[in-house]
């Protein structure tokens, strides 16, 4: 047996493989991360998220201990997000597929979860500038279960992690491709870095995979989601290629959770530098959609906009816009719904906009028949006949009754200027990975644990199905990571 390089090797250094190192390190363990980027291209998906995270919890009082100081804090108001809401919005957008078990684990531990970590040093706000809006009367009203994030976001996030990490006795390695796993007797005992000449075994009593899924390897996408996922927009990291679950899977783990579809949203079409663009991060995305319409080429809206908050349905809405004619959507408003827009989204330097005071000049600027966008805006804004009052706070039941309905938030598009937001596919991560059970331990295909093989984050298969409550993915990451690293 060689003498071991460390007491566990992660196997990623974005939010997932962070919790895992830092769980293992706080029990005194000699951890080892491996990072496959440069530093300057490090942290995965979670450099290029807002950050937020999905937890739990009864109300601001008791999010509280763990907020940085706002003055805002003082008029604003959020409802809390039970553990039973967080279980049945997993489980809905699953369509019951999910794994109860892992599923309860994570939403149990959520909070926990974020406590731990701000206790080491994490920092935490609330999404003023995304899940809330000024009330009349004055004060803040958060909605959609989604109320907080790290601050300075995703770029924040690693920045904290990387600090306590270092501060913690961790040892960071970047540029280190890791290619496979080392076995000895039937468990796996190291990392191979490398290959050819260069290659080398590194090892460990413990491995913790937390290397991301495949949503930059198009082979990979158009093999299990068929032709056209080539041309999907790699959002966040260009390294999540599927190395490691090549490798998980070559010493025998089983595959789990949803292998058709992936995490994708609408994201900015013309951006000359639309793809893992480490500036702009998450203001690439144009998730404002429900305050108006999306139409293709041919002038049809072809999504219901106002389905659900944007929190659970925008990560389905991207492979919507590739099935359409190029790939490409228009998201359209008018100076009524235009304010209602996120900031940070769609007031971005260098934005792909198109602007004009009629619909039909609006129609040539975009390449969209005249004719045909009028005839979709007409029908759409005589559908609405509901007496509600338009709120973005709640689902409030302002109806389109057309085809494809608009079920929450209609409001005509009939007043000068009008905008249209040209919009692809930008696919975020995948949702198939490997099995794992409740502690994170990597099963094979007869559901036994493989040894000293642990999983976390998006390689961790079985709980997202088609679909995923934003802020979710980092709760799994978090939770989950922190589960492998406090038995590994």
């Amino acid at each position: 047996m060689n003498r071991a390089d460390a007491d566990v090797i992660v196997v990623g250094a974005g939010n997932a493989g962070f919790a895992a190192a830092l769980a293992a390190a706080e029990r005194g363990q000699r951890v080892l991360l491996l990072e496959k980027a440069p530093p300057g291209a490090a942290g995965g998906n979670s450099y290029y998220t807002a950050g937020a995270t999905r937890i739990a919890h009864d109300g601001l009082a008791d999010l509280l201990p763990v907020l940085e100081h706002d003055s805002r804090l003082a008029d604003t108001t959020v409802p809390p997000y039970p553990a039973q809401e967080y279980f049945d919005d997993i489980t809905k957008l699953s369509g019951g597929r999910n794994d109860p078990e892992r599923t309860a684990v994570l939403v149990d531990e959520s909070h926990p979860t974020l406590s731990w970590l701000h206790s080491l040093g994490m920092r935490y706000e609330l999404l003023y500038d995304r899940q809330c809006y000024p009330q009349p009367g004055g004060g803040h009203l958060f909605w959609g279960g989604l109320h907080l994030g790290n601050v300075g976001g995703g770029v924040g996030m690693i920045e904290d992690y990387t600090r306590i990490a270092t501060a913690m006795g961790v040892e960071i390695r970047y540029g280190q491709h890791v290619t496979g796993l080392v076995m000895d007797d039937g468990a796996v005992a190291g990392v191979t870095v490398g290959a050819g000449p260069e290659r080398q075994n590194l090892h460990a009593g413990s491995v913790i995979l937390a290397a991301g899924g495949f949503h930059a390897n198009p082979q990979w996408l158009v093999e299990n989601f068929g032709a056209g996922w080539e041309n999907a927009v790699v959002r966040g990291t260009p390294y999540s290629t599927g190395d490691m679950i090549a490798a998980a899977l070559a010493v025998g783990a089983a595959r789990d959770g949803d292998w058709s579809t992936a995490h994708a949203v609408q994201l900015d079409a013309h951006y000359p530098e639309n793809s893992s663009n480490r500036e702009l991060t998450n203001r690439l995305a144009r998730l404002s959609y429900p305050m108006g319409i999306v139409v293709n080429r041919e002038g049809r809206r072809f999504l219901d906009e106002g389905a659900d908050f944007r929190n659970y349905t925008y990560s389905r809405y991207g492979k919507e816009v590739l099935r359409q004619p190029g790939g490409i959507a228009f998201q359209l408003y008018d100076s009524t719904t235009r304010p209602t827009l996120r900031p940070d989204q769609y007031d971005m330097p260098g934005i792909s906009v198109e602007t004009a005071e009629t619909l039909e000049e609006l129609a040539l600027a975009i390449g969209i028949d005249p004719a045909a966008l009028r005839r979709t805006v007409d029908e759409f804004n005589a559908s609405i006949t509901s007496d509600a009052v338009f709120d973005p706070t709640v689902k409030d039941g302002r109806v389109a009754a057309v085809q494809p309905p608009k079920s929450n938030w209609a409001v005509p598009l009939e007043t000068g200027p009008f905008y249209a937001y040209p919009v692809s596919c930008g696919i975020t991560f995948t949702y198939g990975g490997v099995k794992s059970d409740a502690h994170g331990r990597v099963l094979d295909e007869a559901g036994d644990p493989i040894p000293g093989l642990f999983v976390t984050g998006e390689m961790l298969g079985g709980i997202y199905w088609g679909g995923y409550p934003g802020g979710a993915g980092l709760a799994l990451g978090a939770v989950f990571g922190r589960r492998a690293g406090t038995l590994a």
